[in-house]
C-alpha cells in the first residue's frame, strides 16, 4: 500500500470534511455562536459531507443505498474522526482564530492551516487502515 494511495484517500476525506467544516464555521460565526456550538455544527456537517461524497461515489457504481451507506460508514468514520479532532483542536489553540470573524485573515488562515495539519496527521492513519483492508480500502472494491 503506497503513501500516494493514502494521501489520495485522505484528500478525498478532507474534501468532504472541509465543505462541512467551512459551512459550519461560517454559519456559527455569522450567527454569533460561541465556540462549542459552532464546533459541534462544523463537525456534524463534516461527517455529513464526508459520508455523502463516498455514498454518492459508491452509488454511481450501482450499489444499493443501504449497502452504499454501510460502505461509507466503514470507509470514512475513523478518517473523519481523526481529521475533525485535529483540525478543530488546531482552530481552538490558535489564539483568537475562532473569535476573529469571517472577514478576518486570521480565521481563514487558521482554518487552512488546521486542514493542512489534519491532512498530515490523518494520512498515516489512512495508510495503516488501508494496509489492514479497512478504511478507504473498502471503497476500492467499487471503483471502476
Amino acid at each position: 500500500m503506497s503513501w500516494k494511495m493514502a494521501a489520495s484517500a485522505t484528500l478525498h476525506c478532507l474534501t468532504g470534511c472541509a465543505i462541512g467544516e467551512v459551512l459550519g464555521m461560517v454559519i456559527g460565526t455569522a450567527l454569533g455562536w460561541s465556540n462549542v456550538p459552532t464546533i459541534i455544527l462544523a463537525v456534524a456537517l463534516a461527517f455529513f459531507f464526508g459520508y455523502l461524497l463516498t455514498l454518492l461515489g459508491v452509488r454511481r457504481a450501482g450499489v444499493s443505498w443501504g449497502q452504499a451507506l454501510k460502505v461509507a460508514l466503514a470507509a470514512d468514520t475513523v478518517s473523519i474522526l481523526v481529521m475533525e479532532i485535529v483540525d478543530n483542536g488546531v482552530m481552538v489553540v490558535i489564539p483568537g482564530a475562532m473569535d476573529s470573524g469571517l472577514a478576518s485573515g486570521l480565521f481563514w488562515g487558521a482554518l487552512a492551516f488546521s486542514f493542512l495539519v489534519a491532512f498530515v496527521i490523518t494520512t498515516p492513519v489512512n495508510k495503516w487502515l488501508i494496509g489492514k483492508g479497512k478504511g478507504h480500502a473498502v471503497v476500492h472494491a467499487y471503483h471502476h
